[in-house]
């Protein structure tokens, strides 16, 4: 088992930035891709950012750019650090943990932290 526990969220207005964290415990950290995934109202879950055990990191087009994703595998931590942010970046941000070898499909992530709301004003 792993646990993960976002921290980070708030409510930002556009242009400002948010740095998220997520605290994982559990199974060795370094075993896992680590992705960062978002849900706003009515919308399906989607991908925002993932990081593999020796740093290469993925993003979609909508994110390119603005947010960076990192991890501290001493401290079993991965962070996502989003600037110039928009009202359309508001959702609830989840952390999750995959075995896969891929950052996607997001059905390969295993474990799911609580999320936590990011909310940006215009």
């Amino acid at each position: 088992q792993v646990q993960l526990v976002e921290s980070g969220g708030g409510l930002v207005q556009a242009g400002g930035s948010l740095r998220l964290s997520c605290a994982a415990s559990g199974r060795p950290f370094n075993a896992y891709i680590m992705g960062w995934f978002r849900q706003a109202p009515e919308k399906e879950r989607e991908f925002v950012a993932a990081i593999t055990w020796s740093g290469d990191t993925y993003y979609p087009d909508s994110v390119k750019g603005r947010f960076t994703i990192s991890r501290d595998n001493a401290k079993t931590t991965v962070y996502l650090q989003m600037n110039s942010l928009k009202p359309e970046d508001t959702a609830v941000y989840y952390c999750a943990a995959s075995r896969s070898r891929t950052p996607l499909p997001l059905s390969d992530y295993d474990y799911w932290g609580q999320g936590t709301q990011v909310t940006v004003s215009s």
